[in-house]
């Protein structure tokens, strides 16, 4: 009997799993490879700043507020006709923001993506749990995880490549024939899960649980560029979130059927893990996100070479999957989760260390090893959450599981680019009080001839250096606090329990 499926069936493992993660990695790479080619979408959709922002902010908002319905339309409709028509849709809106001639078209399709995009990640994580016995979990999830991890690290390569040598039209239209392999695919060797109604539908609570993430998602994606708490919008949103996420959880825990059941919080292993996942969310995208704009503007890397240079961190955690996935169930999961955190904070204390003057070496070093210590640290999270957890939560789990780790990114992201620019202001003020007709330094023999404080020009000179440095200052700032960030995470593998031997032999 097959638990997927419900019948005697045989299933083709290989090209299940195939098939899922060419869907899984379709949409996790469309997370990132926009972002390389926003600035030649504002130029052809003669946007401003702030406008051609809501590409990205449109499908972030979307897909968080979709995410969460993947349990219930998975259980009532099946799990395979709601991935297929995920993928279809996903397939149809990428190919209609490709074709976008407005702001307007592409922001609409944007939203049509991220809410068909929403449930590829949580549904692959649950058919790949569900066609492998438990004791091959841990290299199932490791196979699962390279996709991933491994898709938002390559997404800014290839956004780059595709933008730089064909259009900004391709990072969209890339997405179709991957799509059209991955729906060939499900519909010839997935099977149906069994259908059911009996838990009905909390339209109240999906609408509560929907403002709250989409106020939250909006307040933090849109909260560094409306200067946080001295905007209105910012603090309408805030008070929306809060208060729609405090009437949800009133609702889950009063309701007779709720939308997501709180038995699901009874399992100390997901709970632990949606913890974990959501701290990590927190430093391994947010570090992501500094690195583009520190190789590109404080060192000078075309993009090409920026895609290249963050490359080797994905390689990295593909290595660490591999290994990882043969060591679980054979080694303390704690002990490879400890060991990855290990690894990551140590490479972010060697980038706190980066100057404007990094060599190569350094870059790609420190990437690599950041890149083990996420392998390390995911494909065991991932597995240990679910290791105990009923398998009529499985639905409902990978999505909240997806969904923490999101808004864990989310918040991690907002975080990182508010200091960056705090930090900024702070180190340049600090740096330019000590340029003065007084500061003796400043009159060394040879220092005038290229410091005058006495002409424009040398001025704007040195105020570019200082505003370089001021900037190279908040960068390591943020990979310091990320650090102390992922130390402080550790604690909460207590709350992990250990594996039983005999279950794991």
């Amino acid at each position: 009997m097959n638990a997927a499926s419900g019948t005697n069936a045989p299933l083709n493992r290989g090209m299940i799993t195939v098939s899922i993660m060419l869907a899984t990695i379709m949409q996790v790479v469309d997370m990132t490879i926009v972002n390389v080619a926003l600035p030649h979408m504002q130029g052809s959709m003669s946007a401003t700043q702030d406008q051609i922002s809501w590409v990205l902010t449109s499908y972030i908002v979307s897909a968080a507020i979709m995410t969460p319905l993947t349990g219930p339309l998975a259980e009532r409709f099946g799990r395979k006709t709601l991935f297929v028509g995920a993928v279809i849709g996903f397939t149809l809106a990428s190919m209609l923001c490709g074709m976008a001639t407005s702001l307007e078209q592409i922001v609409a399709f944007r939203i049509l993506q991220g809410a068909f995009g929403a449930p590829l990640v949580p549904l692959s994580q649950a058919v790949i749990l569900d066609i492998n016995p438990r004791e091959k979990h841990g290299s199932a999830m490791a196979l699962w995880g390279i996709g991933v991890m491994v898709g938002p690290i390559l997404g800014p390569t290839i956004g780059g490549y595709l933008t730089e040598y064909q259009s900004w039209r391709w990072a969209f239209y890339i997405n179709v024939p991957v799509g059209i392999l991955a729906l060939l695919g499900m519909l010839a060797f997935m099977p149906q899960t069994e259908r059911s109604s009996r838990r009905g539908f909390d339209f109240f609570g999906f609408a509560l649980l929907s403002i709250a993430v989409g106020s939250l998602q909006l307040m933090l994606d849109r909260g560094d560029a409306a200067d946080w708490f001295s905007s209105t919008e910012i603090i309408i949103e805030t008070v929306i979130a809060g208060l729609a996420g405090y009437l949800f959880l009133v609702q889950m825990f009063t309701a007779e059927k709720p939308f997501i059941e709180p038995g699901l919080f009874k399992d100390r292993n997901f709970t632990a893990g949606v913890m974990l996942i959501f701290s990590m969310g927190v430093m391994m995208f947010s570090t992501m996100a500094l690195l583009p704009p520190f190789l590109q503007n404080l060192l000078g890397f075309p993009v090409i070479t920026t895609g290249l240079l963050l490359a080797p961190r994905g390689i990295g955690t593909m290595l660490a999957m591999f290994v990882v996935g043969r060591l679980v169930g054979k080694v303390d999961t704690r002990a490879l989760v400890l060991f990855g955190l290990a690894l990551m904070a140590y490479s972010m204390w060697e980038m706190a260390k980066f100057t404007d003057q990094i060599g190569l070496y350094e870059i790609v070093y420190t990437g690599v090893m950041q890149g083990v210590g996420m392998g390390f640290v995911f494909v065991p999270l991932s597995a240990a959450a679910f290791a105990t957890l009923p398998q009529r939560y499985r639905n409902e789990g990978t999505a909240m599981f997806s969904l923490m780790r999101n808004i864990g990114s989310s918040i991690g992201i907002s975080i990182v680019v508010t200091i960056l620019g705090h930090e900024t202001q702070v180190s340049h003020a600090a740096l330019a009080e000590n340029i003065t007709h007084f500061n003796q330094a400043l009159h060394m023999p040879g220092i005038p001839s290229i410091w005058n404080l006495s002409t424009s020009l040398s001025l704007a000179a040195m105020n570019a250096t200082v505003t370089k440095q001021a900037a190279t200052i908040a960068y390591i700032n943020d990979f310091r606090l990320m650090m102390y960030l992922t130390l402080l995470a550790t604690p909460l593998l207590l709350l992990i329990k250990p594996p039983k031997r005999a279950a794991a032999a």
